[in-house]
């Protein structure tokens, strides 16, 4: 048979390695492997020495000719039967190879012979990648592992290499023994072995296969032809009776077959396993080892010593547009989000009613596959958890090599085993800054706790210092950027355009005169012509944030009319409508007939819509008063205030009205509005009026803050381009200055195409361009633009512009509202909700939640995310210093042979006592001056421990500390008789042996084994005594990294608080009755205190030199070495 595959089939293939297939040896596939897709997940792998089978035509034992057609259901051979005929059964291979993994493949780096020899030996023709080489390891040991014996079977057979191909049945029969019958029970069993961990290797590159499968189809555009089909075709399709619907058991059937219409539950995880998974990871699981070591240590001294068409649907929550869209019957577009005849689940319908078919439920509908791909989406680790991962990693490697260093000094200088590993505990537990965990914790929870108070809900602690490393943010427009609600932003009246107050609390307090006539008819129209309506029991609460009945253009206009002519309601009650044609798609205009109040017994007629459909049923335009002739004249006006007004971004409405004379309409005439009996055309128009969602107040400056701090805006709508461009510039986001490629082909009067989009600063790019963009091209864009602003994406799109923003290195924040931003706020680094027009999918998808949806409260959050950096590193600076001299003593004392410094017992008390509250309390300092002017972090260089960070800990402060200490210790010790000479040489191991009680000091007085016991803790004591002190200027210090701290000054009263808190601690260490004595500390002079404090002096002294150096030579070399 030849191994070249057939299409039609997904049977198993079968091949042979050419060693086997020279020498008659028939190869099987595994029978079952459970939990595989026969289609997708095949696998053969020979037990032979072979390189590759191109083709191979063989018959078995058996009278059976097995093909590529003998499927898996056929009785295989027995095992006992394969290996008494020197056949061998291996687990197959063959499709996994070919297809799963091959699809995971070519991302590693192994050597090309590497990769081939692997590929011969599975018998694959495809590439193998180095994750595939990882997952197939077990099969490929065993092939090597087999060989040999294979080639030794195949030699007592005495076949030839060449001629006709070879049989088992050519061999003469063999005899088993036991010890025989035993081997081929282990290699069965070896075998069994084998098979099994191939279906695991299998079953998991199956999942990887498919897990990465669907989330690329998640990716891809939704394609979809329902909506281009007539109503006729689709009914027959769905098998769907247009006026009866489906029968109930068609219903039944539907629902077994595709499930209910709901969203599937999201996968929770057990509180248990979150709080596991909190106590065993990073510093948690280093300090349960620290933790055990100092207990082991203690005990050993002690010892020794986590129907008609919709007017409009509300599609925010999907595509962002903060304006309802109109519906109709016809497929308008192949796109299912723009098309006008499909209304999505979980959106609304704001106006009109309908008849519709349901083309798609649950999970497969618009919103499913959006809540699919969120729940596929695999969130990333915070730049924190990486950056403390690390800092584990680097104190744990320092604190084993440091210990296992000691270790082998101590036991080469011939001392036991046990004051030996003494030793190396006592090194390890130095090494190890049991206040981090607790101190970074406590500061990140305290962070979360003021940021709460500024609107910023924090759900995941280590979001909180995320944001304050970002470099991009991509933001959505409406609600985040903007008010999410119309406003009425300009009028054109009597030829003049008039700017009006959009903001909330109409703070620019913008007063139109409506002195004149065209102004009154204007307003009058706004009023009248419109449905919405205030909720009741409202009259506190300011206009413009009153909520309404109605559509979001209609809300306002209400609330533009209520604050210049005053009560609404009750000017319509005195016009009152008599009549109503009301909006919808097709007309795209809206008229009502009013007892006018202003013309006695006269019928009043307003319209408003579309600007081309008004303006084409006017023959006049009112001016000052009076009506003129729609002359070329006001075209020209009018054509020249549409461009402008539209450039802007904003939603233009054509206003009419014409007087209804009571010859021809008198009192009580029936107005018909299916067949209209009354004039359409011949309208006087009045003007027009303009409506957007504006930005926020704060908003420009919070984006002109980002751009000072080197944070990038990106806005990515789903609104139209026209609009998103419009605020961009009104924000920021694009400066005033910048130029699209439209721009400059306009400015220089040149087509599009001739412009080099490398000429523009700014660029806005659409979904429907985005669609079918390479990631190459997109990943140009951001390099190449430094504004930019996505318009019309799609949920799909939005995440692949974060990924895309991703692969350039960048931290991500993004901010959404609706369930279509979801599931790029769960990719985004941090992903930022809106508290109050947010969908409960977005915020659950969100690591923070903005309680007043405003944009400039991520700025302030991005503040507060880089202070709790620049503290978190300012802690670890201050506790990694009194590393040295908890170290060095240990060190001294294991080389020299002199009394120990201090006790594993002087260093928990400095870690886990006098350390903890000065550490907590640095999260209380406040900012640097230059914290938002500087550019964000880069993940890859500015870590939050570098060498830096250790050379200032270590080398500088350490070092002094140490020195600090040891003066204190010779001073005590030669205090009472012991100078450093005599400490240095004359000791050896005398000081630590109790049967020596004469030992004689440097005045000749002898020494009893409890007296040097007790001058030994009174000299630990005073060493703890001074580290303690040199912490309190090393606290005062580590508060400023480039400013004096007469510039920052003293105002963190819990730092001040924590000096204090230390000092009294020591003090009742050293000198409380009892106290002292159980946790092996003696009192300390008073006099001793003064050397730490005289070497305070030189530390503060040495850190105010180094950072003046750094604030006026920012490329000297002090700033290049020791500024973090």
């Amino acid at each position: 048979m030849s191994q070249s595959e057939d299409k039609s089939s997904t049977s198993m293939n079968l091949f042979t390695a050419p060693a086997a297939r020279q020498h008659g040896h028939t190869f099987w596939s595994a029978s079952d492997l459970s939990g595989a897709d026969k289609s997708e997940v095949e696998i053969l792998v020979p037990t032979a020495s072979a390189t590759s089978n191109k083709s191979a035509n063989w018959v078995p034992s058996q009278s059976k000719v097995l093909s590529p057609s003998s499927t898996m259901d056929k009785q295989p051979l027995p095992y006992s039967t394969l290996f008494g005929h020197q056949a061998v059964l291996a687990p197959s291979a063959a499709t996994l190879a070919s297809n799963a993994v091959s699809a995971s493949v070519n991302s590693g780096a192994k050597s090309e012979n590497q990769r081939r020899e692997l590929q011969d030996n599975l018998s694959i023709s495809t590439p193998i990648s180095t994750s595939a080489m990882k997952l197939l390891s077990p099969v490929t040991s065993f092939v090597k592992q087999h060989t040999p014996l294979m080639g030794a079977q195949e030699s007592k057979l005495g076949m030839p290499l060449g001629g006709r191909r070879a049989s088992f049945l050519d061999a003469p029969p063999v005899r088993l023994d036991r010890k025989a019958t035993k081997e081929i029970k282990e290699k069965n069993r070896e075998l069994q072995k084998a098979v099994e961990s191939t279906k695991m290797v299998v079953a998991r590159a199956s999942q990887q296969l498919k897990e990465t499968k669907q989330l690329d189809e998640l990716k891809k555009e939704l394609a979809m032809t329902e909506h281009m089909m007539t109503v006729d075709e689709l009914c027959a399709m769905m098998e769907v009776d247009p006026e009866m619907g489906l029968s109930e058991k068609t219903v039944a059937l539907r629902l077994v077959r595709d499930g209910p219409n709901a969203l599937p539950p999201k996968k929770e995880t057990p509180g248990w396993v979150l709080w596991a998974k909190q106590m065993t990871e990073g510093f948690s699981l280093l300090l349960w080892v620290g933790g055990l070591l100092a207990i082991i240590a203690y005990f050993i001294q002690n010892a020794d010593q986590p129907h008609t068409p919709m007017d409009n649907v509300d599609n925010a929550s999907l595509t962002g547009e903060s304006e309802p869209l109109s519906r109709s019957v016809d497929g308008t577009d192949e796109n299912p989000l723009e098309t006008r005849n499909l209304a999505f689940f979980s959106t609304y319908a704001v106006e009109g009613s309908a008849i519709g078919i349901v083309v798609r439920t649950g999970e497969r509908t618009i919103m499913g596959r959006i809540a699919k791909l969120a729940a596929a989406v695999e969130t990333d680790l915070t730049p924190l958890a990486i950056e403390m991962h690390r800092f584990v990693k680097i104190m744990t490697c320092l604190a084993a090599f440091m210990g296992l260093l000691f270790f082998v000094i101590a036991l080469a200088q011939g001392q036991n085993i046990l004051p030996a590993f003494v030793f190396l505990i006592g090194v390890i537990v130095a090494n190890v800054p049991e206040g981090i965990l607790p101190a970074t914790t406590v500061a990140l929870a305290l962070t979360a706790k003021r940021m709460a108070r500024m609107n910023c809900l924090v759900k995941n602690l280590a979001a909180v210092e995320t944001l304050g490393s970002t470099s991009v943010i991509c933001s959505d427009k409406t609600g985040t950027l903007t008010q999410n609600r119309m406003t009425v932003a300009h009028l054109w009246v009597n030829n003049t355009i008039i700017e009006c107050d959009t903001t909330e609390d109409q703070s620019k307090n913008i007063k139109v005169k409506i002195d004149s006539p065209t102004m009154k008819a204007v307003l009058r129209c706004l009023t009248l012509c419109n449905r919405a309506i205030f909720k009741p029991d409202q009259n506190s609460v300011h206009i413009m944030k009153r909520e309404t009945i109605g559509d979001a253009s209609e809300s306002a206009m209400l609330k533009y009319t209520q604050i210049h002519v005053g009560d609404v309601l009750g000017y319509r009650e005195k016009n009152r409508k008599v009549c109503e044609i009301p909006f919808n798609s097709t007309n795209k205009y809206q008229i009502s007939i009013h007892e006018s109040a202003d013309y006695d017994g006269e019928y009043l007629l307003v319209m408003k819509g579309a600007p081309e459909r008004i303006i084409e049923r006017c023959d006049f335009v009112e001016f000052n008063g009076e009506a003129e002739p729609m002359s070329s004249e006001w075209m020209r006006y009018y054509d020249d205030t549409y461009d402008t007004i539209g450039g802007m971004g904003e939603r233009i409405i054509g206003l009419a009205e014409l007087r209804l004379l009571p010859k021809k309409f008198p009192r009580g005439f029936q107005f018909d509005s299916d067949k209209p009996n009354f004039p359409l055309r011949g309208l006087h128009f009045l003007g027009l009026v303009c409506l957007i969602d504006p930005p926020r107040a704060a908003v420009p400056n919070a984006v002109a803050t980002c751009r000072e701090a080197g944070i990038r805006v990106i806005m990515v709508t789903g609104d139209h381009p026209t609009t998103a461009k419009a605020i961009a510039r009104t924000v920021g986001i694009i400066s005033p200055e910048s130029e699209t490629v439209d721009d400059i082909a306009k400015r220089l009067n040149v087509s599009k195409q001739s412009v080099d989009p490398k000429l523009a600063e700014a660029v806005v790019v659409t979904g429907a361009e985005l669609k079918d963009m390479p990631s190459e091209k997109l990943d140009s864009i951001f390099r190449t633009h430094s504004e930019i602003v996505f318009a019309r994406t799609s949920p799909q799109q939005k995440l692949i512009i974060v990924e895309g923003v991703q692969r350039m290195g960048c931290i991500v924040a993004v901010t959404g509202d609706g369930v279509n931003d979801s599931p790029a706020l769960r990719k985004a680094d941090i992903g930022i909700a809106m508290g109050i027009t947010g969908s409960d999918v977005s915020k659950d998808a969100a690591k923070m939640i903005l309680l007043d949806d405003n944009f400039a409260s991520v700025v302030i959050g991005i503040e507060e995310g880089r202070l709790i950096f620049d503290n978190l590193r300012k802690t670890i600076a201050y506790m990694l210093t009194s590393n040295i001299p908890e170290i060095i003593p240990f060190l001294i004392a294991d080389i020299c042979g002199i009394p120990q410094a201090i006790g594993t017992a002087g260093i928990l008390y400095i870690d886990l006592g006098t350390d903890i509250l000065p550490a907590i309390a640095m999260a209380y300092e406040r900012s640097e001056t230059d914290i938002m002017k500087r550019p964000p972090r880069d993940p890859q260089h500015d870590k939050i421990i570098n060498k830096k960070v250790m050379g200032q800990a270590y080398f500088q402060i350490g070092v002094l500390q140490c020195l600090a200490g040891y003066l204190t210790y010779f001073v005590v010790y030669a205090e009472n008789g012991f100078f450093p000479r005599k400490i240095m040489y004359g000791l050896d191991e005398q000081w630590s042996n109790e049967a020596a009680t004469d030992l004689i000091d440097s005045y000749g007085q002898e020494w009893t084994y409890y007296q040097r016991r007790e001058l030994e803790l009174t000299c630990q004591g005073a060493f703890f005594t001074t580290i303690v002190v040199t912490q309190w200027v090393n606290l005062i210090n580590c508060k400023c990294r480039k400013m004096s701290i007469f510039q920052k000054g003293m105002s963190n009263h819990v730092i001040n608080f924590a000096l204090i808190f230390e000092t009294i601690l020591v003090v009742i260490l050293l000198y409380v009755p009892g106290v002292n004595h159980a946790l092996q500390m003696r009192p300390a002079k008073i006099q001793w205190w003064t050397v730490g404090i005289f070497f305070n002096i030189l530390i503060f002294g040495w850190d105010e030199i180094r950072r003046w150096f750094i604030r006026h030579y920012p490329n000297g070399f002090l700033y290049r070495e020791t500024f973090y």
